[in-house]
């Protein structure tokens, strides 16, 4: 939400290390204090220039992608990773990290489900400051990860797309058991839909109850730390890619009706069209 300030995991550096890679060479590629590793808060150019590290460190994108997807132990996860994990079925577990994604961005989901298949699109809040491939790979792969894990079967993608080249592909279409496009115009995986309503193995519904509150509650204050203003226009940079974002659809979204929405903007000097007019004009720059 605040796309400056964004929660790092912990369990990245632990990740990094059991893979055999020093957390110290990432920093010092990104030009970052060692003292980043310390830090649970980052901005979005730090996190980037994190990620971009990593992937120079890697001899190849995809290898770098399997590694961490494959490599990243559950008792590392972060509590937004856990809450998924430990979710009801891969349906519920996708959802859960769409939502909590919000507390880390510059990143953000959208998932559709149609016909037989689900899609899971990674859009960027900031069209001008996209992720390194790697970050956009490893994102994908672990949403595929988290559905064998939790599922305890060896589940395979439908399709993949990429905006850009991603290494060895025959390693990668053996990794997601499809075919993979680079070169497209967006960054998409498709499931096959029936998967989505296979039970996790790893659920944990008492666990759930201690971590659907704690994170519900901290989604609640980022949000409330923020101007309606500010968290409407994220909204609809959000959703504006995938068609017209209207003021029931966000008002939905942020659990209150349209009128009360609109009269919240009013108070604050503005009204739900001039924002719309306002995003698109600055996702057009």
């Amino acid at each position: 939400m605040s796309h400056n300030r964004i929660k790092f995991p912990a369990g990245f550096w632990a990740g990094l290390r059991h893979l055999g890679i020093n957390a110290s060479d990432v920093l010092r590629k990104a030009q970052l204090p060692l003292t980043m590793m310390t830090e649970p808060v980052v901005t979005a150019a730090q996190y980037l220039a994190i990620w971009q590290a990593y992937s120079d460190l890697v001899d190849d994108v995809s290898k770098g992608i399997i590694k961490l997807a494959t490599g990243f132990e559950p008792a590392h996860y972060p509590p937004a990773v856990l809450a998924a994990y430990h979710a009801r079925d891969y349906r519920d577990a996708l959802k859960r990290m769409a939502r909590y994604k919000q507390l880390c961005p510059p990143e953000s989901l959208r998932i559709t489900e149609e016909s037989e298949h689900c899609t899971i699109e990674l859009e960027w809040l900031d069209d001008k400051q996209p992720g390194p491939p790697l970050l956009i790979g490893i994102t994908l792969a672990f949403l595929l990860e988290l559905g064998r894990r939790g599922t305890g079967q060896p589940l395979t993608a439908k399709s993949v797309e990429f905006a850009h080249p991603m290494g060895d592909m025959q390693a990668l279409e053996a990794y997601f058991g499809c075919r993979i496009r680079s070169g497209a115009d967006r960054n998409r995986l498709t499931l096959h839909r029936g998967d989505l309503d296979r039970p996790f193995v790893s659920y944990n519904a008492e666990l759930l109850e201690i971590l659907t509150p704690v994170l519900d509650q901290s989604l609640n204050d980022q949000q409330n730390s923020l101007s309606i203003t500010e968290v409407v226009k994220w909204i609809m940079k959000r959703t504006l890619t995938g068609g017209h974002p209207d003021i029931q659809t966000v008002a939905g979204e942020l659990g209150m009706s349209g009128r009360t929405l609109q009269r919240r903007l009013t108070d604050e000097g503005t009204s739900f069209k001039q924002l719309l007019i306002q995003v698109r004009h600055e996702q057009a720059r």
